[in-house]
This record gives C-alpha cells, sequence and structure tokens, in this order.
C-alpha cells in the first residue's frame, strides 16, 4: 500500500471540522502528544470531547516527588505522569467507574505517623478500606492483589506519606507483571475508561542527565525544572539518559518498542506541547527510533512554545528552542541537522504572539527561514491568561488533522 502526501488549506480554528469531532468523538482523530507533566492535564480533559483516540507517549524518566520513593525502591521507571494522563482522560461518569477514579486520585495523609499509614495501605489492599469497598467485583479483587504484591515487595521503613493510591496500585501491577510497564498500564487504562492510548515511550530505568553551557554536569530530572531546587543559572547545551551503574550513571540510548513505533507512524497529527521543555517534551526525544518514527509519518507535525517562562527555557530564544528539537529529532537519523528534512520533522509552530510571553519575543521571521509554518491565532482568553485555554488551544489543533 503506497502513502501518498495531501496537502490542503487549514482555516484555524475551523468550526466545521470541529464540530463534526466534538457530534462523534468516538470516532474522532489521532493525535499524537509527546508529553510528561501536568501542563497537558486540562488539553487531555478538554481532547476527551473531541476525540477518544487521542495517544499520549509520557516520559518515565522523573526523578522527585513520590514517584522518587518508589523509583529508589524497585528501580523502576517513573509512573506518577503516567497515572496523572490515565486520570486526565478517564471517563469519571457513571459509566466509567468513578468509585475507580477516586481511588486512583487519593493519596495518603502527609501527616500521619507512619504505623498508621502502613495499616490504612493493608486496609486498602484487604478490601476492607471504605474507597476499595466502594469498587464492584471482580475488579476489587485485582486492584486489591495488585497493592498486596506491593506490600509483600516493599522495603522496610518505606515513606508512604502523600503517597498517590494510584501510584501505589500501577507499580504493585508493574512488579507483578515482570517489570513490564505496558501490560498494567493498559489494564488500568480499561478499568478506567480511558478515552484515548496512554503509554510510556520506553519502558526504563533511566535518569535525564544534562550538560550546561558552563560545563557543569546534572543528572536527575528535579535539579533541572526549577520546581523542586533552584532554577537552573545557565542555559542547557546537551541532554542526554543515564542508567545507574554502581555509585555512578553511565549514558544509555533505550529503544524505542515496535508498538510505540507505529502508533507514531499512525498519528493524524504530531504535536510537541507545552510543558517544561527539556523535562517533559524532549525527553521523549531521546530513545532510539523515535525521530525515524517521526520521520517516516508524513502527517502534520506542530510545537506549541511555552506561552509563559519556562525555568528549563533559561537564555533560550524561540528559534533556538526549534533548533533543539530539530536536532534531537536528527540525532536519531545522521546525527547532523543540516542532513536533516526540516519540513518532515516539524511543519508548523502555532501561538499567540499578541497575548503569550515568548522568550526573546515569537521569532517569527527565523521560524519562517527555517521553512516552519507559523499561525498565529488566539490562543489565550481572558479567563486562561496567562496560559493557553484549553478549549482554543484543542479546536485549533484539531483544525490542523
Amino acid at each position: 500500500m503506497a502513502k501518498v502526501r495531501v496537502s490542503r488549506t487549514a482555516r484555524v480554528p475551523d468550526p466545521m471540522r470541529v464540530r463534526r469531532y466534538l457530534k462523534a468523538p468516538e470516532v474522532g482523530p489521532r493525535v499524537l502528544f509527546f508529553s510528561g507533566g501536568t501542563a497537558l492535564t486540562g488539553v487531555s480533559r478538554t481532547l476527551t470531547r473531541y476525540t477518544h483516540h487521542s495517544i499520549h507517549l509520557v516520559t518515565p524518566f522523573d526523578s522527585g516527588g513520590s514517584s522518587a520513593k518508589l523509583r529508589d525502591a524497585f528501580s523502576m521507571p517513573a509512573i506518577g505522569d503516567l497515572r496523572s494522563r490515565l486520570m486526565a482522560l478517564a471517563d469519571d461518569s457513571v459509566l466509567g467507574h468513578p468509585d475507580i477514579y477516586r481511588l486512583f486520585t487519593h493519596r495518603l495523609p502527609r501527616e500521619a505517623r507512619p504505623e498508621m499509614l502502613h495499616a490504612t495501605l493493608r486496609e486498602l489492599a484487604a478490601g476492607r478500606h471504605p474507597l476499595t469497598m466502594a469498587v464492584a467485583e471482580p475488579m476489587r479483587t485485582l486492584i486489591c492483589h495488585q497493592l498486596g504484591f506491593l506490600i509483600d515487595a516493599m522495603p522496610e521503613g518505606f515513606d508512604l506519606r502523600g503517597a498517590s493510591i494510584g501510584n501505589l496500585i500501577i507499580a504493585g501491577g508493574y512488579l507483578n507483571h515482570h517489570q513490564q510497564l505496558d501490560q498494567i498500564i493498559f489494564l488500568f487504562s480499561k478499568l478506567v475508561h480511558v478515552r484515548g492510548t496512554v503509554r510510556a515511550v520506553v519502558n526504563a530505568d533511566c535518569h535525564l542527565a544534562v550538560t550546561l553551557e558552563d560545563g557543569r554536569e546534572i543528572i536527575g530530572q528535579h535539579r533541572i525544572t526549577g520546581k523542586e531546587v533552584a532554577p537552573l543559572d545557565s542555559p542547557i547545551a546537551r541532554m542526554r539518559l543515564a542508567a545507574a551503574e554502581g555509585d555512578h550513571h553511565v549514558p544509555v540510548v533505550p529503544e524505542l518498542h515496535a508498538n510505540n513505533r507505529q502508533l507514531i507512524e499512525s498519528a493524524e497529527l504530531i504535536c510537541f506541547p507545552p510543558g517544561s521543555f527539556y523535562s517533559s517534551v524532549l525527553a521523549n526525544l531521546l530513545p532510539k527510533g523515535v525521530g525515524r518514527a517521526v520521520l517516516a509519518n508524513p502527517c502534520p507535525k506542530v510545537y506549541i512554545p511555552n506561552c509563559c517562562p519556562d525555568p528549563e527555557q533559561t537564555g533560550k530564544r524561540m528559534d533556538e528552542l526549534v533548533s533543539v528539537l530539530l536536532d534531537t529529532l536528527c540525532a536519531d537519523l545522521t546525527g547532523r541537522m543540516e542532513d536533516c528534512p526540516t519540513e518532515n520533522l516539524l511543519n508548523i509552530v502555532l501561538l499567540d504572539s499578541q497575548r503569550g510571553d515568548y522568550p526573546g519575543g515569537p521569532c517569527i521571521e527565523a521560524l519562517e527561514r527555517m521553512g516552519i509554518t507559523v499561525i498565529d491565532t488566539r490562543l489565550i482568553s481572558e479567563q486562561s491568561a496567562p496560559y493557553y485555554d484549553n478549549e482554543l488551544l484543542v479546536t485549533a489543533l484539531l483544525s490542523l488533522v
């Protein structure tokens, strides 16, 4: 079967196209997002009204928050962002099992004594806690089994303060399914009626490592974002993945699974969305095979830059960020940006120059010289300012499919 590239003139937003998706989201388009973190939570919830076929490849490289405790204890990928995206896309109506939704989004108190927290977890695993008692069979037994498996595997003194029950359930399932993350994510996607596809970009226990322009090396996502520690005072020069080996880290390049490659190649629109530029967006492009899969898909590819300051973007203009994005994709091809077909890796930058606070300005002329189409339209409302309006952003994206 031959693939043929067909171009069309897009109206952004396109009311007729948007109304068609709104009327029948169950047959909506396959829009793929490379993302992590919480920046896309609102967009994901809005998206479910228009399509039940969005695809979310999420970074499993986070090293902060409650995910860090699970990673330290079990040498596993981070699952917090995966759980968060599952919940954003879940059907929390009566048909979508709101009791499971409540269980997955519940957190243990931070101020409780350790013995009380462990007793609560045992009650949950035994099905005697109100949250698990509310879940109907056979799903209750399935969930309790994963929690029981986690309890049996937990090291002595494991810190449960502030732990997400959803994270603990997924971690138990991960351990119970021979460290296969995809299987347990698929299972719980069905449990909470996720209206879309959520997958870790790779099933690998890796960490983000960056080299700053001043020569310093920093390892760990939580040391890069500027949220748990002070923001970086030097721009990021390079980023890679690293795995622990004894008391130090070594560079690694995990390979994209064939199923994820097929998801990328079958998407009708590929989106590099807002969010922490390096740790939430670019991190998903580092595994071997991602750039090749993006190149193989002739669909439109769009980058939506952050419309508010991002600590990870220190010292970078928008056109420089686009060059970094293209460089990262090209590293999977020839390794040289000048040898890469830019038009096949990124076609569009979507922004709101009148209302957004972009680093160094929108750089529209510089982007156009790179062969990229800039769509400058209203994406920020009075209610959403200074952030993107979820409805405006979603309808603009769907108009490009």
